[in-house]
């Protein structure tokens, strides 16, 4: 999808985030770009492609009053922009108010306010980008973590896109073939056989149904992950939550119900971005607050992806502990049996109510190098991570429903359905494939998209 001509507005935004830094950036990008920058400020050296020129910021309501400010101008010329159209970036110090006077007085010259993500779909519509390369950007601003980052530079660079590329050139070259043999059956072209189309299926489906199965650890990273630590009180939860953030996080006592509300920290392992949270004790509460905090920490443990039960290892498995780690034979969860120091002989990890077991101790750091590799095993799946692997929910659906479509053509070239009507399936495949990478997406798609960015971006 390109777009129809050059855009006729000139659009203009800070760039930078809120608040006051060291430098913050206004943006214009449009026809207007340079003529409305070279009156924002008063350059020292006119304009030239791609080069910083120092300007100074001057006060239009005061001429006498001289310059406010001092920024660097940098005009990056269409096509030769992010977006192909002229660019001009105004870099002055992250000063609210000299950023806000910039943008005020770009709109009073004849920009208008940018709206969310405006300056990267004029970039995807001008074919800069294909739109698995712009949502990169959203996600690289998103990142929380050195993976998340590395994931999204990937995608920018079209990993995502190379990789379904060759399948996209199969794909089309399959529909020529059975449109010939449609078309000029009559002819000397040859009708496809059976087998052949069967081969070709094959062949495009294989790389696809591998990609699609990269979803189940791109969403994790992407998105990451809840892990709850339930258990009696005084077993060690806390003990265990601060070894794993590395910090005194949570309140530790030697009485028994501490932690009567959640307690959250967001780490990551691995490059995999975890929320660990640390509940109150599960028991029968006796004071109001406490009940309140068991309630919590039961709902925090119906809504985690994972589940950690921490066990005391010097105190036989409570009722409450029985019904616990029955309800969570069909969920990710694993079992730290803590206060290992305290026991006079070392026990081999297992399972314990068929949930894997490990022995830890909160108190010396014994098993938390083991508990942080299982965690992050039982979240992964030992799923390994790949370049262009599926992170966004949109995409999987595009490449499940490219599937499907490729599923339904296999079935109908075995019954010997006529070649019409297999094409039906295979140009739904081929549309589902062309809306990964925004080349038949509907508008409201890429406008719902585009608005989950940043202003300025």
């Amino acid at each position: 999808m390109t777009s129809p001509g050059p855009n006729p507005d000139t659009i203009a935004a800070i760039s930078t985030p809120p608040g006051r830094g060291g430098i913050g950036i206004v943006r214009l990008s449009g026809p207007l770009a340079a003529s409305i920058a070279v009156q924002l400020v008063t350059l020292r050296q006119p304009l030239e492609h791609a080069r910083a020129r120092l300007a100074e910021v001057v006060d239009s309501a005061d001429i006498d009053a001289g310059r406010i400010d001092e920024a660097l101008v940098t005009w990056f010329a269409a096509p030769n922009s992010y977006t192909a159209e002229d660019v001009v970036e105004i870099a002055a110090h992250g000063s609210p108010v000299v950023l806000e006077l910039l943008l005020r007085r770009a709109i009073e010259l004849g920009a208008r306010l940018a709206e969310p993500g405006e300056f990267t779909q004029r970039a995807f519509l001008a074919g800069r980008l294909d739109l698995t390369q712009a949502e990169a950007v959203r996600d690289l601003i998103e990142a929380h973590t050195l993976t998340q980052a590395r994931q999204a530079a990937s995608q920018m660079g079209g990993a995502l896109s190379r990789r379904v590329a060759p399948v996209k050139v199969s794909l089309v070259n399959l529909i020529a073939l059975l449109e010939a043999g449609i078309d000029f059956a009559e002819d000397d072209v040859d009708v496809t056989s059976e087998a052949e189309i069967a081969q070709r299926l094959g062949a495009i489906t294989l790389p696809l149904a591998a990609h699609e199965a990269s979803f189940a650890r791109g969403r994790i990273v992407h998105d990451g992950l809840t892990l709850a630590i339930v258990g009696r009180p005084n077993a060690g939860k806390s003990s265990l939550f601060n070894r794993l953030v590395e910090r005194d996080r949570a309140i530790v006592t030697a009485t028994p119900g501490t932690t009567r509300d959640l307690v959250s920290e967001r780490i990551s392992l691995d490059g995999i971005p975890l929320e660990l949270v640390d509940t109150a004790g599960l028991r029968e509460g006796r004071e109001e607050a406490e009940l309140l905090g068991i309630a919590r920490s039961r709902e925090a443990l119906a809504d985690a992806s994972l589940v950690l039960v921490v066990l005391d290892a010097t105190q036989p498995l409570n009722e409450e502990e029985h019904r616990l780690l029955d309800a969570l034979t069909n969920r990710p969860a694993l079992v730290a049996v803590n206060k290992s120091d305290l026991l006079e002989t070392d026990s081999p990890a297992g399972q314990i109510a068929g949930i894997p077991a490990l022995f830890t101790s909160a108190l010396t750091g014994e098993g938390i190098p083991a508990l942080r590799e299982r965690i992050l095993a039982l979240a992964t799946g030992g799923a390994a991570s790949e370049p262009g692997m599926l992170t966004s929910l949109r995409h999987h659906q595009a490449i499940t429903t490219t599937l499907s479509a490729l599923t339904d053509a296999t079935l109908a070239n075995s019954n010997q359905i006529p070649h019409e009507m297999i094409l039906l399936d295979l140009y739904r495949a081929l549309w589902a494939l062309d809306s990964l990478t925004g080349q038949t997406t509907a508008d409201d798609i890429l406008n719902l998209i585009f608005s989950t960015f940043c202003i300025g971006k």
